[in-house]
C-alpha cells in the first residue's frame, strides 16, 4: 500500500509569516501541499490572511483548528494537556464553539469541512458535534477520521523534533505504506534545526514513495465505503 504524506502548519501570523512562506516555498519545490491550521479567534490579520487565501486558492487545504484555544476550565480536564479547548467538551458545548468558529471563518472569507482540535485532542462529544454540523474529516492525535463513514485511518501526528528518532519513525511509517503526518508549529521555524528536520523528514517520506496529500484530499480511510473528497475541499497541488 502506498504511503501518504500530510504536512500541517499551525501558528501562522504576522510574526511568523516569513518563516511560513519559506517553508511553503520549499515544499512547493517538492510538490508537497500544506494543510493550514487556523483558529478564527486567533485570526491572522493583513498580509498573513492574504497569504493563507492565496495558498488555499493554489491547492493547500484549510483546516479549522478550534475557535479560540481557550482551555476548558472545568474539572472534567485533569491535566493541562487534557484542558485543550475541545479535549473534554460535551457535544452541546462543542457544537456552540463549532458554530462560532465557522461564522468566524466566513467573516474572513474562508470555509472548510475539515477539523483538527487544539493539541490534537477531541472529546467524544466533539466528534458527535462535528457529525451533527456536517464536518467531513477530523484529524486527531492518533488518526484521521472520516466522519461520514465512521472509518479511521490510523497514523499519529509527529510534531517536529531534532532528535534522530524522529526521522526513523517517519521512515518506518513511509516504508510500511502508512499515513505519515508531520505537524509543524511556525514558532519553531525561527531555528534552523527544526526547519531542516521538517525538510529532511519530507524528503525521507518521498524517498520511500509516499504520495503527498492534505487532510482534505487524503484517500478515504481503510474500510470506508467511499473514496469521495469532502464537499468544498481543496484539491492537492499538482503543479
Amino acid at each position: 500500500m502506498v504511503a501518504e504524506l500530510v504536512v500541517s502548519l499551525s501558528g501562522i501570523g504576522p510574526s511568523t509569516l516569513a518563516r511560513c512562506a519559506d517553508l511553503a516555498d520549499e515544499l512547493d519545490r517538492r510538490r508537497v501541499p500544506l494543510s493550514l491550521l487556523l483558529a478564527p479567534r486567533k485570526a491572522v490579520p493583513g498580509e498573513a490572511l492574504s497569504w493563507v487565501r492565496r495558498r488555499v486558492a493554489a491547492g493547500d487545504a484549510l483546516v479549522l483548528h478550534g475557535f479560540d484555544h481557550q482551555p476548558d476550565p472545568t474539572r472534567r480536564a485533569v491535566s493541562l494537556r487534557r484542558r485543550a479547548e475541545f479535549a473534554a467538551l460535551p457535544a452541546h458545548e462543542a457544537g456552540l464553539r463549532l458554530v462560532a468558529a465557522r461564522a468566524g471563518l466566513e467573516r474572513l472569507g474562508l470555509a472548510t469541512e475539515v477539523f483538527a482540535p487544539p493539541s490534537w485532542l477531541a472529546s467524544p462529544g466533539t466528534l458527535v458535534a462535528l457529525r451533527r454540523h456536517r464536518f467531513a474529516v477530523c484529524a486527531d492525535m492518533v488518526g484521521v477520521r472520516d466522519l461520514r463513514t465512521g472509518a479511521t485511518r490510523a497514523g499519529r501526528v509527529r510534531m517536529v523534533t531534532e532528535h534522530w528518532s524522529y526521522l526513523l519513525s517517519v521512515g518506518r511509517a513511509a516504508r510500511r505504506g502508512g499515513l505519515v503526518r508531520i505537524g509543524v508549529d511556525a514558532a519553531d521555524l525561527d531555528r534552523l534545526g527544526p526547519r531542516e528536520a521538517v525538510l529532511e523528514a519530507v524528503d525521507l517520506a518521498l524517498h520511500h514513495g509516499a504520495s503527498p496529500a492534505t487532510y482534505s484530499s487524503t484517500a478515504s480511510p481503510r474500510g470506508s465505503t467511499t473514496t469521495s473528497t469532502p464537499s468544498g475541499a481543496v484539491p492537492t497541488r499538482t503543479r
